[in-house]
């Protein structure tokens, strides 16, 4: 896969997790107002608990990774990506981490 190809394609996925998350999610958030209740609502049985855990760890092996680079390698911009772990998510910023970090060290 070319770095071409590779950009595009994440960017695709990163972009369309932010759009999912926009229909299916912020709606019943704006409607209830509970942002407490929709955290909560991650955890109403086993299934859901472990998706929504695998998602918080992700979330914070991403940030990790984020601050150890910000030492290490300089990713212009890293930063951005921390608070889009929370809003929309994890999918979209690694996408936008991992973009961030291919333009600032290119190949």
């Amino acid at each position: 896969m070319t770095t071409k190809i590779f950009s595009i394609v994440t960017a695709i996925f990163g972009a369309l997790f932010a759009l999912a998350f926009s229909i299916i999610v912020v709606p019943p958030l704006i409607e209830s107002g509970d942002i407490f209740g929709a955290f909560a609502a991650g955890f109403v049985n086993a299934y859901s608990t472990g998706y929504a855990l695998d998602a918080i760890f992700c979330a914070l092996i991403l940030n990790a990774w984020i601050i150890y680079e910000m030492r290490t390698r300089p990713v212009r911009f890293g930063w951005i990506a921390i608070p889009l772990c929370i809003v929309p998510g994890v999918a979209t910023a690694f996408a936008v981490y991992l973009l961030l970090r291919l333009r600032s060290n290119p190949q």
